[in-house]
């Protein structure tokens, strides 16, 4: 902008999240979305996110003064890859997300009898393992069955005692579903748990869920849409609308006020690995898209 003489009429203001995503803090701590108690959750490395967030320069005992308030911000665009493989596959060059899609986690345990392996007949076994597979199977069957875009996954599975000679008495496993629609992810959830209601009848164990993450589900602004839509059209790009199956920090932005998403492709749709790939074209496109969608809206503000 400053290269090319232009003024915007808005304050502008660009920002970069050391929390890609705003996991615990990020975004989340620009919203005010940053609980004490969860500063204190001991992670894999065996410290406390404050201690991290102190050994990258932060001050934990600050994060209160990065808040913003509702109604302080006009609009939020971010550009981001699509971590998915849809706009390689379609060849298309950008996406106009539609929305953001909410997500809930379960923690999962399955309760049967832990016995000796060499000793306990198969038609006398209550083998929580094999009831959890069930459980697996019957999550990916409504999940595929139920017309839409829900997803869910159980994603972590873990045998108690996990030993080889003895028949596994517990299990602890993840849920986690996903939908552009709150109401959708509670449908969902109440199919997967009415079949979890039959395994325990057919293996007799029983099956525990106990939720500990939900993030509501975040529509992008129609009227970003139609902005970015045409700024994509004016450069003879060729655009879809799609949701996010992933979450951004848009998703906590939204909580300040309207919000848009550019998504460019990703090679193969890998994400979060090292061979996640955007061309540098592709990346050159988003940005374009960006600045006339910024310029747009500089304009279609009062």
């Amino acid at each position: 902008l400053a290269d090319h003489d232009i003024a915007p009429r808005h304050p502008l203001e660009l920002i970069i999240f050391q929390n890609e995503e705003g996991g615990k803090t990020g975004s989340r701590a620009l919203v005010g979305r940053v609980f004490p108690f969860e500063l204190d959750i001991v992670t894999a490395s065996g410290h406390p996110i404050r201690d991290g967030i102190a050994r990258l320069g932060g001050d934990p005992a600050r994060l209160e003064e990065a808040r913003r308030e509702p109604g302080t911000m006009a609009g939020f665009l971010e550009l981001h890859i699509e971590q998915g493989a849809l706009l390689e596959a379609a060849g298309i060059q950008i996406g106009v997300v539609e929305g953001i899609v909410g997500i809930r986690r379960w923690n999962v345990t399955v309760r049967g009898a832990q016995n000796h392996a060499g000793t306990t007949p198969m038609p006398q076994r209550r083998d929580a393992l094999v009831a959890a597979a069930d459980f697996v199977r019957a999550a990916n069957e409504v999940a595929t069955t139920m017309p839409g875009r829900q997803v869910a996954t159980v994603g972590r599975i873990e045998a108690v005692p996990g030993a080889p000679n003895v028949v596994p008495g517990e299990v602890r496993a993840t849920l986690e579903i996903r939908d552009l629609e709150m109401a959708k992810i509670a449908r969902v959830f109440g199919e997967i748990e009415t079949r979890a209601r039959a395994i325990e009848a057919d293996r007799e164990v029983a099956i525990a869920f106990e939720q500990f993450y939900e993030s509501l589900a975040a529509p992008t602004d129609p009227r970003f849409r139609d902005i970015i839509e045409a700024a994509a059209a004016d450069l003879g790009y060729s655009h879809t609308r799609m949701p996010s199956g992933a979450g951004h920090d848009a998703q906590s932005m939204a909580e300040l006020g309207q919000v848009g998403m550019i998504f460019v492709p990703s090679r193969a749709g890998i994400s979060h690995s090292p061979d996640e790939y955007t061309a540098p074209d592709d990346v050159a496109r988003g940005a374009n898209v960006l600045l006339r969608a910024v310029l747009a809206l500089d304009r279609a503000a009062r």
